[in-house]
């Protein structure tokens, strides 16, 4: 099928926004690597803790990035550029406040949160110091998905790229210095982190109020914008809510069934990640053209755009489950894998690659009806999925790890139907501002 103009655009969008999703996971291996060479196998196991907390943090606050996209989409596509600029700048309050609530929050709460994870000791005290450290970051850290939201928003998914690389290659730099170089330990680790993500919020704030004073556009926080990117973030959070718990009771069903299998389902879940990445990055793409074309009020436009992205979904997923069965001999290999988990791992990427399709339509609708504006129906679609992935995750458990990755696919057919259904109707297709 020729690449066509609709074409030219989801991949504009999506491309960089790959690149930019990618580049996110680099801030923490780096971490890993720096840590890991500097500091030995106890420091790197409180980076392991402190990390996991961090990033299930960014995973339920991705509605930051994700509400504000929708949002400033749908106003933009209605020519409504100051009010899509207030919704961005109303945003990234929102994130503040929320970053700010964070800290008080966490803070006196690391020992407790790190002892959860069973750290002990010299780990456990590395590991308390890291996320302290971490958290004064977190308000950068959430200004920095809000304003990726607002720039996706605007359909530029360029600048959000530039700003990732270079606010990894600092970090990057920034942590070799303070740990290798001053000696600072894992301290200095994550003051790293925490100076690099400072750096990449103010960027996403000085393009921002750029924007708003073209525009002329206030700064200050409208009480009630604030308090209507809060009532769409919460839907969006309850969503988020779910899948984080699919994901924790299969780790936790994984980690009963025995030190082997739990290696090879975390070893298949990484490699699932980095296949999530590439297909949510055309989800991205989504968020922003549904947006944008809906509040212009054009439905057809909107649908036929939706269509061609679930092609590009399709054929995204089959590409990627054949790069994995070309690649699953050598991966166990790659990850230094002993012979049980080596054969585990191997049967296990049987259903990821199988699964890849189904993936591809699932993220590009999940993307799509977010971009709607229809985060109330996503909320509750994750509820209804995760109570039918449940039962099957509890089946599994006396059947093995790959059943387990079986009954993640349960999860995702659920979903699937969830989202087809409304898709093929029209309570979404909502216009305008």
């Amino acid at each position: 099928m020729p690449i066509t103009s609709r074409d030219r655009e989801i991949l504009r969008l999506a491309v960089p926004a790959f690149g930019a999703l990618v580049a996110e996971p680099l801030f923490l291996l780096a971490d890993y690597a720096i840590v890991g060479h500097g500091l030995g196998t106890t420091a790197v196991g409180a980076l392991g803790v402190a990390g996991t907390v961090l990033t299930t943090l960014v995973n339920l606050c991705v509605f930051l990035a994700y509400g504000t996209t929708a949002s400033v989409a749908r106003q933009s596509g209605a020519g409504d550029h100051l009010r899509a600029m207030r919704s961005g700048v109303d945003g990234i309050w929102l994130a503040l406040a929320l970053g700010v609530a964070v800290i008080v929050a966490c803070w006196p709460l690391a020992p407790a949160i790190v002892e959860l994870f069973g750290a002990v000791g010299s780990q456990a005290a590395q590991a308390v110091t890291y996320l302290r450290i971490s958290l004064i970051g977190a308000p950068a850290m959430l200004v920095v998905l809000a304003g990726t939201g607002v720039l996706r928003g605007l359909q530029d998914t360029v600048t959000p790229l530039a700003v990732a690389v270079g606010s990894f290659a600092l970090n990057a730099a920034l942590n070799a210095w303070f740990v290798l170089g001053l000696g600072w330990g894992i301290a200095g680790s994550a003051w790293g982190t925490v100076l690099a993500q400072t750096l990449g919020a103010a960027v996403y704030l000085v393009v921002v109020a750029r924007a708003a004073a073209r525009l002329g556009a206030p700064l200050t926080p409208s009480v009630a914008g604030v308090k209507q990117a809060g009532t769409v973030g919460f839907a969006l959070f309850i969503r988020t809510l779910c899948m984080r718990v699919v994901i924790l009771a299969a780790t936790v069903i994984a980690t009963r069934m025995g030190e082997a299998e739990l290696a090879a389902y975390a070893l298949a879940t990484q490699v699932w990640t980095l296949l999530a990445l590439a297909l949510d990055a055309i989800a991205i793409a989504g968020q922003a053209i549904t947006g944008r074309s809906l509040g212009a009020g054009d439905v057809e436009a909107t649908q036929a755009a939706t269509k061609r992205m679930v092609w590009w979904g399709v054929w995204s997923g089959v590409v990627l489950g054949l790069l994995v069965l070309a690649a699953r001999p050598l991966l166990p290999g790659l990850f230094d894998a002993d012979p049980r988990v080596a054969g585990l791992l191997l049967d296990l990427l049987w259903p990821v690659a199988l699964l890849q399709p189904l993936c591809g339509v699932v993220f590009v609708l999940d993307g799509v009806l977010i971009g709607a504006g229809d985060q109330r129906y996503l909320a509750w679609a994750g509820v209804w999925t995760t109570l039918a992935y449940l039962p099957a995750a509890l089946v599994a458990a006396g059947l093995g790890v790959v059943a387990l990755w079986c009954a993640l696919g349960v999860w995702m057919l659920a979903r699937l139907l969830t989202l087809v259904r409304r898709a093929n109707g029209t309570a979404w297709l909502v216009t305008g501002t």
